[in-house]
């Protein structure tokens, strides 16, 4: 026993003395300031982060999906009809336009006077009560950005289709996170916050376009950046063009409404 114990007591002296031979072990960054003395910490005031640069615009919330103050309305009433022409050209549009703004098929599609890039974008929306056609040829239309970049409207209420052609898709590119359609003859709304693509002075691309959009409002797109404009047919590709663009309503022969259209520009 004794000579048990003379042993351990020989270990544990020889564990100390080479822990004395060991350089001492660096600490962390994070762990070694924590253990500074206070006075040896950089001193602050909470002044100093606070952020006076920029005051926040006032403005009054719109209810109910009504305007706010600082935006532009886009469609309200037939007195706005002036706001939108023929998609090909300036031609005044043919479309029913009364309290709601409703398509008349085989007249074509229709754009804003005024020509817009990044932005927040209101849209209140129904597909027809009557429900005729299945799949892509039931309630289509669409609201695209910039004349280029689609966000799908659809009667998707029980009505399959390919997912990244239903309602609240990227067209073709990308699929919404849920389905939060409502039935035929319902009034729907997107809220879009869109960010215009960006390109160099040699027109290669610097930044893409993104979509964030909610869904009757449910998000369905969380900030994606698009791979191009929307195509039918082929792979998405970039091409330089303006920095603003006029906004775009899709006819594809279906009666789709809209209301309550508005938008504010961001920087």
């Amino acid at each position: 026993m004794k000579k048990i114990l003379s042993l351990l007591m020989m270990a544990v002296i020889a564990t100390q003395i080479l822990a004395q031979q060991q350089p001492p072990q660096q600490q962390p960054p994070q762990q070694a300031q924590q253990q500074q003395p206070p006075q040896q910490r950089q001193q602050m005031k909470p002044e100093e982060t606070e952020d006076w640069s920029r005051r926040p615009a006032i403005i009054t919330p719109g209810k109910f999906g009504a305007p706010p103050s600082d935006a532009t309305v886009l469609y309200g009433g037939p007195q706005d009809a002036v706001n939108w022409v023929h998609e090909n050209g300036n031609a005044p549009i043919k479309w029913e336009a009364d309290s709601v703004l409703t398509v008349v098929p085989r007249t074509g599609g229709i754009k804003t006077t005024r020509s817009f890039g990044n932005c927040q974008l209101h849209v209140e929306w129904r597909t027809p009560s009557v429900v005729t056609g299945t799949s892509q040829g039931r309630g289509n239309s669409g609201v695209f950005l910039m004349g280029l970049y689609e966000l799908q409207i659809l009667d998707s209420y029980d009505n399959e289709t390919y997912y990244n052609g239903q309602a609240g898709s990227i067209y073709k590119q990308f699929i919404p996170l849920v389905n939060a359609s409502l039935g035929p003859g319902e009034w729907q709304t997107f809220d879009i916050v869109f960010t215009a693509p960006i390109f160099q002075t040699n027109g290669e691309l610097l930044k893409p376009a993104f979509f964030t959009v909610f869904h009757n409002g449910v998000l369905i797109q969380n900030n994606v950046a698009l791979r191009g404009p929307t195509e039918y047919i082929g792979i998405p590709a970039y091409k330089a063009h303006e920095n603003k663009l006029p906004i775009s309503l899709q006819e594809h022969g279906n009666p789709v409404s809209f209301r309550n259209i508005w938008i504010r520009e961001l920087e």
